[in-house]
């Protein structure tokens, strides 16, 4: 089967049509022309027989000449006896529906034929052997056959095609609300809400509508855990900078391990705040995705970190993405390279389908059997090593991954061919 639903659509209609046409054409054709072709065929064999009758029944050449040549004229039938030139085999054109039931039928009912012509499709020439010679007959076709049987086809034809194309069109209207429902599903997968009004049967205009309410309770539920999580923060916030101004007034050697368990806590609360924020306030605008690589880079050049660009190709062109979220990507997986390795390099490129930003470092990287993990929020693949290198709850990869499905695009983990550390791939559909 077709994968599209319109080729699939057409198929369902198309084939019926030709379904009936064959057996139209197989019982019709072959039935009621056949009968139609021997019922005639018969009849013109008796005036035929009468001819050849009185050729025999003549007691000479010139006597049987003048009888048949009076007999035809009435009978509508040119005859030569003897004929000049005569053919032996039987002549029949490539494509004739009832010529070989004529000649079936005339070699059936006539004596003594020696070859029947339908060469010219509107005569019919019968040679027959007679005690005064060959006799040449030649008549009108449409006297043994019916005329034009081909114009049964070509009108089945027609209409068949001309039912199937009205049939098609008001199919096509009953689909388009399909696509458009699939094409809103598909722009919401990306990030994008397109407007959307179900329309079309009744059962097309349900699937529309539990698709608009889906999307308005994940909305909803999205804007409620980012408040939720806002409110919580802020309201955490305020307590901290108490403390913060408390330990400050201390003594220095008491208060720098409180303090920087006050700063470990703060972080804590930006990263749930980050991975439970919603990119909606981060609308979807043409940019230039190699202006976002130099950005990240010089905001590294400028706080002394080992970042270097390594490839930006085909990303001068403008395209549509969130901007400010994928900067934040790129900021956290940055920041995750130097947190495990001592480099890292990042680059770009552009296809005509998607857009792959990456970020590679010489770190120990993350055995593939792990990558699934390294994905999930709140896994810390391995807590001592996270200890060692900063506090830490396992949202850095999961904030990413969740940026790049609201693009409609993935987050891919590898190695590095060039530092030996991970490869962190963001591959966004355009």
């Amino acid at each position: 089967m077709p994968r599209g639903i319109y080729a699939r659509a057409g198929l369902i209609l198309v084939l019926p049509v030709l379904l009936l046409q064959l057996i139209v054409s197989v019982v019709f054709i072959q039935r009621n022309f056949d009968g139609v072709t021997r019922l005639m065929t018969s009849t013109t064999n008796i005036e035929l027989r009468f001819l050849l009758q009185t050729v025999q029944d003549a007691p000479d050449q010139q006597t049987a000449r003048a009888a048949v040549a009076s007999l035809g004229e009435n009978l509508q039938i040119d005859t030569e006896i003897p004929a000049p030139q005569v053919e032996f085999e039987d002549t029949l054109p490539l494509v004739d529906l009832t010529g070989a039931t004529v000649i079936e039928m005339l070699r059936s009912e006539l004596p003594g034929i020696i070859a029947v012509s339908l060469a010219d499709s509107r005569r019919v020439v019968i040679w027959a052997e007679t005690r005064h010679g060959p006799l040449r007959m030649d008549f009108r076709r449409n006297r043994v056959s019916a005329s034009n049987p081909h114009q049964l086809l070509v009108i089945m034809i027609v209409m068949g095609g001309l039912m199937t194309a009205v049939a098609y069109i008001f199919l096509r209207n009953q689909l388009r609300p399909i696509k458009r429902m699939a094409r809103a599903a598909t722009d919401y997968g990306k990030g994008r809400i397109t407007p959307f009004t179900p329309t079309g049967a009744v059962e097309v205009r349900a699937a529309g509508t539990a698709f608009l309410d889906m999307r308005n309770r994940l909305e909803r539920q999205t804007q409620s855990r980012t408040m939720m999580l806002s409110g919580v923060s802020h309201d955490l916030r305020t307590p901290l900078t108490r403390m913060r101004l408390g330990l400050s007034m201390l003594d220095g050697a008491d208060a720098g391990p409180l303090l920087r368990d006050v700063d470990d806590m703060e972080r804590l609360l930006d990263a749930f705040l980050d991975f439970a924020r919603s990119d909606a306030a981060d609308s979807r605008a043409p940019c230039v995705p190699a202006e976002i690589i130099r950005a990240v880079f010089a905001d590294a050049e400028r706080m002394g970190q080992p970042v270097t660009v390594a490839q930006i190709e085909g990303a001068e062109e403008p395209v549509s993405l969130r901007p400010l979220a994928i900067r934040r990507a790129m900021d956290n997986l940055v920041g995750n390279a130097l947190r495990y390795g001592t480099k890292a390099e990042i680059g770009v490129s552009v296809t005509d389908r998607a857009i792959r930003f990456w970020v590679a470092d010489d770190g120990p990287g993350i055995p593939p059997e792990q990558y699934e993990d390294a994905l999930s929020p709140f896994v810390r693949l391995d807590p001592s090593r996270n200890q060692d290198h900063g506090s830490g709850v396992g949202l850095g990869l999961s904030i990413v991954a969740d940026i790049a499905r609201t693009h409609g695009g993935v987050l891919r983990l590898g190695r590095s061919e060039t530092l030996g550390g991970l490869l962190a791939e963001l591959v966004l559909a355009r």
